[in-house]
């Protein structure tokens, strides 16, 4: 198995590219799940406050044996604690929680435009990060505009934005704002939940001619468009391919073959959605 290649982001720390997602975990699927993917190799995982699987999570990376230093963690600040003083208290809870001394990615879940609070939380995450509790601040399913309006008023770029992202929703506008700004564009549900689009002629077709699944062919889809993917999976076979998926390349057209079709969300629309 070729291993995931790092990425650098935009504050000089590396990324794995390709990680562990585990929503919807509970704790305990969170630490089996985790301790087994780091044994296989996987060095990026993905939890959440609103998962509510951080203490599970914090408890599978102590149970792999890995370095610390190896494991790249990642978590997000839930709607209900945006603003300054609540983020601080918000990320103390996500570390105790966890049992880290620090965390290496941590996110703003959802900007939730109408509460207008972001640009708070994106202040206090900056000390975070300035008082080294952060490794690297980004941000999740953020738009074009809202980036922009962080940078504007704090003079801070996130260094990734974990968006939704998959076939059904390839995101090439965004993908390229992200690219100009030297910002790492993460997919969450990069297999758009499964289902019809494994199956779908086209994904197949590639997948067989690399003599390799259909999430195989979707995920290396995502790493050859320039995106991390953190599928969840709790099965050690389903990671163990989850992971595989460096050692082919897809062709121009294959790309395109899987990109070709009509578009449509499956989760939220970030002008819109709320989630506290």
């Amino acid at each position: 198995m070729t291993a995931a290649p790092a990425r650098t982001l935009n504050d000089g720390t590396p990324l794995p590219g390709l990680g562990l997602g585990t929503y919807p975990m509970d704790d305990a699927e969170a630490e089996r799940a985790v301790a087994g993917a780091l044994d296989l190799g996987y060095r990026l995982i993905d939890s959440a406050a609103n998962y509510r699987n951080e203490t599970g999570t914090g408890r599978g990376i102590a149970r792999s044996g890995i370095p610390r230093e190896d494991v790249v963690v990642t978590t997000k600040l839930p709607g209900r604690d945006h603003g300054y003083e609540q983020t601080l208290a918000s990320f103390e809870g996500s570390r105790r929680r966890l049992g880290l001394e620090y965390v290496d990615l941590y996110l703003i879940h959802w900007p939730l435009p109408r509460v207008d609070q972001y640009v708070a939380s994106w202040r206090a995450m900056i000390k975070l990060r300035d008082e080294g509790l952060i490794r690297s601040i980004g941000v999740s399913n953020f738009t074009e505009a809202q980036i922009e309006r962080l940078e504007r008023e704090t003079g801070v770029l996130p260094s990734v934005n974990q968006i939704e992202m998959h076939p059904l929703l390839p995101q090439e506008a965004l993908r390229a704002f992200h690219r100009a700004r030297g910002i790492v564009t993460e997919s969450w549900s990069p297999l758009g939940r499964g289902g019809a689009l494994l199956d779908d002629p086209a994904v197949t077709a590639v997948a067989k001619a690399h003599d390799v699944t259909p999430g195989q062919a979707v995920l290396r889809w995502h790493t050859q468009l320039g995106a991390v993917p953190i599928p969840k999976s709790s099965d050690p076979g389903r990671q163990r391919d989850n992971l595989d998926v460096f050692g082919f390349s897809l062709t121009p057209d294959e790309l395109a073959s899987i990109t070709d079709r009509p578009q449509r969300r499956l989760g939220g629309d970030p002008d819109h959605h709320e989630e506290f």
